[in-house]
């Protein structure tokens, strides 16, 4: 399999995902992403960042990338598009609904998960069956 040519950036917040998947994305750190997010008022603590879209699409937006309008039920991963972000983990939580970003990628004859947690061993994931996206957001890279 080719080399991945976007590199996953690992969370240094519990609740870091969206930066670190900002991150990712533009080929920023965690630290300048986290920069540019906390200048538009955006920070990893706010509950809006992991249960809302509107933040991770005005970050991207501030670092020249569009996304997709709407939340799109995820069918299968031959449907995506070749860049997604994905919400994982998908849970409800003081009656909100939360989730864990993480990044969907296909490209250079490859396709791969870009996944911040920092519980993973490796990042860059190609272990599909075990990741459970409920919707994603096409991101236009």
């Amino acid at each position: 399999m080719p080399d991945a040519v976007m590199k996953p950036v690992v969370q240094e917040e519990n609740t870091g995902c969206a930066i670190a998947s900002a991150a990712a994305i533009t080929g920023l750190s965690y630290r300048e992403a986290r920069r540019v997010a906390g200048a538009l008022g955006i920070h990893a603590d706010d509950p809006l960042l992991w249960s809302g879209t509107d933040q991770i699409r005005r970050l991207l937006a501030e670092l020249g990338v569009a996304t997709g309008e709407r939340q799109l039920p995820f069918s299968g991963w031959d449907t995506l598009p070749d860049c997604a972000l994905l919400a994982t983990k998908w849970h409800v939580r003081d009656g909100r609904p939360c989730w864990h970003w993480a990044v969907f990628v296909r490209e250079a004859g490859s396709r791969y998960v870009l996944d911040s947690s920092r519980s993973l061993k490796n990042n860059l994931r190609r272990d599909f069956g075990r990741i459970k996206p409920k919707w994603y957001l096409e991101v236009f890279v």
